[in-house]
């Protein structure tokens, strides 16, 4: 059984989150005018009063909107006017103002922006890139139009690692977090916040993926990732053109209410001598071509110009693909962010958040949290503000059992399911809660059993994994039948240690657990990562029995047919790689640690019967979950199937 519940100021938010929205959605875009070819681009930022995208001589010019060439600065005088010079390869954006929308277009995309490349991408994509821009335009107008009242509550939905590779799996994304945000009511004065890989590889699924997205109500805004770019670029600086040309910018601003996005794009590809000088082996002249995690200087300029004219009271949340920091990567110097001490100090006197994907696992790292690897990578220690690492929409990329409505069961890397983070906003305050797909709200955690024999299956099907595949025995030592039921206690096992173990999906330092034995004694819970500056925890003691059991036995990998249709035949996953048809396997990501797992030792004297154990998280806003387990204590296990021997005559 599963509980839910709030405290009286987190209901209190929820109640006053939603105003209500347009009659119709706002639809336009840019006004460019002319082909000038000259220095600067000047245009003006004006409330679209009849809301045709054309600035009209009665449409008043809007004052004090941020305009940026991706590096420099400038504001919109009283008549809403701006001047800026223009620069080779650009995009020309303004931030949307608190008070006001940017229209969006069909997919409900932002149009916010003004793409300038002169000759394009220059040479042939597998995307197609940028073509050639032309001379920079006369002028470049921005309509905009006014909220119909200004929400400093509201929500955002953000949506780490959507990253389909197939159309397939467009439609596994669409019925399963698309189909629940959906049913939460978003409107125009909520937002969905892609953090990077919104697509794998394929920026042919991206309109797709776009347009099923536009469904859930809210505008959508999205970060690029390192499966959002050109494989065929030949520099960082052409990375990005195709997505540029589908979505539109990689790095960006907008507001809402009390809080200023900032949507960086910290994803280098190809790396190259700056990276190798810092010590990225991976980026040398000589070595494949690959991406690091880096903010470039062009963006630390614009945002520190950015963060300069920013109000001291606002809320500044940070929004990139790779994290800053990451507990599964921690000793990482690839999966992580250089400079992250600069990009600290820029934001230092500033409430500030960071939102990020990339690791396929969920973390929430309180201030002052640190782990091993941090400042030897990132050049920071224990960190000034809250790092939201927002899982992934695709789970552990769709791998899994498929569940009741036929989608993949995507557990994540630390065991948590696939989702999204909702970010419930009030003011600069938030409230961060995760959704899982298709499941009940209500839920936000895994409770399970660790038992010896859990440990010891683990411990075999994981040496199997780690032989060489091509001469391994194909079929693994043990599957999900081999497993003793771990909720049937022998006096034996809980001599040996016998834990319960909750997996707290959104879970941090500042989480509070408690378990209660059914007329017996309450249990005491230790979280297995303190995030003291130590390393993460590998190996049984440390996974999450709940998870491991459904990722290291995947039936799907078996499925196969007579049909003729080689891609209906066993599992295809990342660029069409296939797997099977053969014996259940264990999928590839496998919860073996974890920073939101808590633990209590059973106790050994624990009485033979039936034992139902409640356990409870509390998270840093109140939020309350519960759930109840039942536990057998026997002298010896029964046998678990049916008692042929019964009936042999």
């Amino acid at each position: 059984m599963s509980r839910f519940a709030l405290s009286v100021s987190v209901v209190a938010l929820w109640a006053g989150l939603h105003t209500p929205a347009l009659a119709q959605p706002y639809m336009a875009a840019p006004e460019v005018i002319g082909a000038a070819g000259g220095e600067t681009i000047s245009g003006v930022v004006f409330e679209d009063l009849d809301r045709n995208g054309r600035h009209d001589r009665r449409e008043p010019g809007v004052e004090g909107v941020r305009v940026s060439n991706g590096r420099d600065w400038v504001i919109t005088n009283a008549a809403g006017q701006y001047e800026i010079a223009v620069r080779p390869d650009m995009n020309l954006t303004f931030v949307q103002p608190s008070g006001w929308q940017a229209p969006v277009d069909h997919r409900n995309v932002p149009q916010f922006s003004y793409i300038h490349k002169p000759g394009g991408t220059g040479y042939s994509m597998r995307f197609g890139g940028l073509p050639d821009t032309g001379p920079a335009p006369e002028a470049v107008n921005f309509p905009i139009i006014r909220r119909p009242a200004e929400a400093h509550a509201f929500s955002c939905a953000v949506v780490g690692d959507s990253q389909t590779y197939s159309n397939q799996e467009v439609s596994w994304f669409r019925d399963g977090v698309v189909q629940d945000l959906a049913a939460m009511d978003l409107t125009d004065q909520d937002c969905a916040l892609y953090v990077g890989d919104v697509v794998g590889d394929d920026l042919g699924l991206l309109d797709r993926l776009l347009e099923v997205g536009s469904v859930v109500g809210a505008p959508q805004w999205l970060v690029h990732g390192n499966h959002d770019f050109d494989f065929d670029a030949q520099s960082d600086a052409d990375s990005a053109d195709s997505w540029r040309r589908i979505y539109g910018p990689n790095y960006f601003a907008f507001e809402m209410g009390d809080v200023l996005f900032v949507a960086l794009d910290n994803v280098v590809y190809p790396c190259g001598p700056e990276d190798y000088a810092s010590g990225h082996d991976f980026c040398a002249p000589d070595a494949r071509p690959t991406y690091n995690g880096r903010v470039t200087e062009d963006q630390l300029v614009w945002l520190e110009g950015l963060i300069e004219s920013t109000p001291s009271d606002m809320l500044i949340v940070l929004s990139h693909h790779i994290p800053f920091v990451s507990f599964v990567d921690s000793t990482s110097d690839k999966h992580q962010t250089d400079n992250l001490d600069r990009i600290h100090d820029l934001v230092s006197g500033h409430q500030a958040l960071s939102l990020s994907g990339h690791t396929h696992s969920t973390e929430n790292h309180a201030p002052g949290q640190v782990f091993d690897g941090w400042t030897e990578n990132t050049g920071t220690g224990p960190l000034p503000f809250r790092h939201i690492v927002a899982g992934a929409a695709s789970g552990a990329w769709y791998a899994g059992d498929l569940n009741v409505d036929g989608n993949p069961m995507s557990l994540q890397r630390m065991g948590a399911p696939n989702g999204v983070v909702m970010l419930d906003f009030d003011g600069v305050d938030y409230a961060e809660r995760y959704v899982g797909a298709r499941i009940d709200e209500t839920r936000g955690q895994w409770v399970g059993v660790s038992t010896p024999s859990l440990r010891a299956w683990y411990d075999a099907i994981m040496a199997w994994r780690a032989e060489d595949r091509d001469a391994r025995n194909p079929v693994p030592p043990l599957s999900i039948n081999d497993l003793p039921d771990p909720n049937i206690l022998t006096l034996e096992e809980l001599a040996d240690g016998v834990w319960v173990t909750a997996n707290v999906w959104m879970g941090s330092s500042e989480t509070q657990l408690s378990g209660q034995i059914a007329n017996g004694p309450a249990l005491s819970f230790e979280r297995t990562q303190s995030g003291a500056g130590e390393a993460p925890r590998i190996g049984a003691d440390w996974a999450d029995p709940f998870a491991v059991q459904r990722q290291l036995s995947v039936a799907r990998y078996a499925m196969q047919s007579r049909s003729g249709d080689e891609r209906a035949q066993g599992v295809f996953q990342w660029q069409g790689r296939q797997t099977g048809p053969a014996a259940p396997q264990p999928q590839n990501s496998v919860a073996d640690r974890n920073m939101h797992l808590w633990r209590a030792m059973l106790p050994a004297d624990l009485g033979l019967g039936v034992h139902a154990i409640t356990v409870t998280s509390t998270d840093r806003n109140g939020l309350e979950f519960e759930d109840t387990i039942i536990v057998e204590v026997r002298e010896a296990r029964p046998q678990p199937t049916f008692r042929t021997e019964l009936w042999a005559d």
